[in-house]
Parts: structure tokens; C-alpha cells; sequence
């Protein structure tokens, strides 16, 4: 079969590269040199026992919207079940849906089908990014926080009166100053670096993002050969954010995101550390892996314009429990 002619090759290139880069515009924003920058975060708010507090924790009150696929909403997922709040935060699963330009919601919920228009339910006009996770009161009809790295904290530390593990303190005192670090630098070259590989749109964006990934991942390895996690022998927030990253590395970030120096399988402590979180009580029920490649691979389109699913691999290696470490 003949090569198209070059006039029709080119014209095509240029014609998807120009789109590519409107789509990505809107997906991914860059800063000049091509690099992706994530927005921050808008609602900001915190649960406190203050007798002034607008937000106290109290059971059955608070509900969290989260997406399967959502490595940030997993987060929180994570916590809520290491605590053992089940039973106090509801959660609301959305689904990714390209068509609809975001997260739609399972049933509506006060004449809303989608989560952007329940933001704007929430905040009239509201003219930002309508993100998971996000934290809901269901007594004041508002948004409390839709900040991760926040919510976790929240769980973590305000609902003790109603967990059943109340003695899972996953940011004692001591360790705090540790955590801050090494959340520092996962943000910036695991947890936000596969984004900054998978919607890089300048090859020097890309390798910079790319050095930086997997320069961390080394050293995560060569630390967690001496530890069983980040800051010693018990889990922390740093754990959490690290994990969700890492459990969708070799499914999504390794092959959609170009990661594709190492998968995690490849490093046996970070291996080996990602399993012993995956078995931590209640953790694996919180991944659901066909969702989250149904997910990367259907939605986010200029990546995967072809829209072809790929299978699920093989997770035998995940799922073993020989030589686990205990927490």
C-alpha cells in the first residue's frame, strides 16, 4: 500500500499538532517553557473544634466526592481507611466522562448531573476547576475543601471521636518535620512529575520532568532498602501520597505518561514497599484497577486519540503476601 503523499502527510501533522496544543491548553496548562503548571486548589477550608468553627467535625455530616481513576482522590480514600471512618464520611464515587467535559455525578443531587455543577450549586458563578476530591457539607450546602493534601490532614487528625482506629495517628508529632520533606519533594517530582512527563509540550520539558522522576524514584529505592517506610517503621502521609502515585505507575504512567525508564517492579524495595501498603486492612479495597486504565486511557483524549483500551495486566505480583512486612 502507498505512503500518502507528503503535502497530505504534513498538512495533517500541523493540522493535530494545533489542536493537540488547544486540547492541552485546557487539560494540562504550560508556562512559557512548556511545562506543566497544576492550579492550585480554591476551597480551603477546615474541620476544627474551635466553638467558633464554621465547619466541627460531627459523624455523618461531611461527604467526600471522589473518582476510582483520581490518584489525588485516592489519597483520601487511603485514610478514610486506615482511620476506619467509614461509617462518618460518606463517600460519592463520580465517573470520568470525556463527553461530559468532567466528572458526572451517580444520581443528581439538587438539579446537578455533573460536579461542576455542583460546585456551582455550592458557589454561585463559580468559575474554577471542579476537582476531586472534594469535601461536602451536607448542612450548610457548601464546599469545605477540595485541597488533598488538606483533606487528609482533616481526616487524620479531627474525627478520632469517631473512628475506629483512633490510634492511627499517621503525622505524629516527632515525625512532622520528616513528612514535610519528603512530601516536598514527591509532589514535585513523582506526584505532580508523571503529569509534568504524560503533558509535557516541549521536549525539554519533558526531559527535565522526566531526570527528576526518576532520579527520586533511585532514591526512594536505595531508602527503602533500610526502612520498611519513608520515615521509618510506621506509615505516615508521606506513604499515602507516595502510594497512589506509585500503584498506578506500571498500569498508566509507565506507558500513557512516557515513565519508561523502570516500571516499579523493577525496583525491588519500592516493590516490595508499594505491596506492603496495598495489604495494609482496607487499603486494596480502595484501588479499583479496570477503572483507573478505562479511565486514563478513554478520557484523557490527546494522549490516546485512538482510544483504544489496553487489557489489564497482570497483578499476581501485587497481589502475593509472602515475606510482607508487618506495620
Amino acid at each position: 500500500m502507498a505512503i500518502p503523499p507528503n503535502w497530505i502527510v504534513q498538512t495533517g501533522r500541523s493540522i493535530w499538532t494545533q489542536i493537540w496544543r488547544i486540547m492541552m491548553s485546557k487539560l494540562a496548562p504550560p508556562n512559557e517553557l512548556g511545562e506543566y503548571q497544576r492550579p492550585q486548589s480554591e476551597f480551603r477550608h477546615r474541620i476544627s473544634t474551635a466553638t467558633d468553627a464554621k465547619y466541627p467535625p460531627a459523624p455523618n455530616r461531611y461527604r467526600l466526592y471522589v473518582g476510582w481513576s483520581c490518584p489525588w482522590a485516592h489519597r483520601t480514600l487511603v485514610v478514610r481507611a486506615l482511620k476506619g471512618l467509614e461509617s462518618t464520611i460518606e463517600v460519592v464515587i463520580v465517573r470520568g466522562d470525556a463527553n461530559a467535559g468532567g466528572w458526572t455525578l451517580p444520581v443528581p443531587e439538587h438539579g446537578c448531573q455533573t460536579l461542576a455543577e455542583l460546585y456551582r450549586y455550592a458557589q454561585s458563578g463559580y468559575p474554577g476547576r471542579s476537582t476531586v476530591p472534594m469535601l461536602w457539607d451536607n448542612q450548610t450546602y457548601s464546599i469545605v475543601n477540595n485541597e488533598s493534601a488538606e483533606i487528609i490532614e482533616i481526616l487524620n487528625s479531627e474525627f478520632n471521636e469517631y473512628a475506629t482506629k483512633p490510634e492511627c495517628n499517621l503525622a505524629p508529632i516527632e515525625l512532622q518535620g520528616a513528612i514535610a520533606q519528603w512530601n516536598e519533594l514527591i509532589y514535585n517530582t513523582v506526584n505532580n512529575g508523571v503529569y509534568r512527563c504524560g503533558f509535557a509540550q516541549t521536549q525539554a520539558a519533558y526531559d527535565r520532568a522526566y531526570t527528576e522522576l526518576f532520579a527520586t524514584l533511585d532514591r526512594l529505592n536505595d531508602v527503602l532498602a533500610n526502612q520498611p517506610y519513608l520515615c521509618g517503621d510506621v506509615v505516615t502521609l508521606a506513604d499515602v501520597r507516595l502510594f497512589t502515585t506509585l500503584i498506578r505507575f506500571d498500569l498508566v504512567y509507565h506507558h500513557l505518561f512516557k515513565c519508561n525508564q523502570r516500571r516499579i517492579q523493577d525496583y525491588p524495595h519500592l516493590h516490595a514497599y508499594v505491596r506492603n501498603l496495598y495489604h495494609l486492612p482496607g487499603v486494596a479495597a480502595t484501588c479499583d484497577f479496570p477503572t483507573i486504565l478505562q479511565d486514563y486511557y478513554g478520557n484523557l483524549f490527546p494522549l490516546n486519540p485512538g482510544g483504544i483500551i489496553p487489557h489489564l495486566p497482570d497483578l499476581s505480583h501485587l497481589l502475593m503476601t509472602e515475606a510482607l512486612t508487618q506495620p
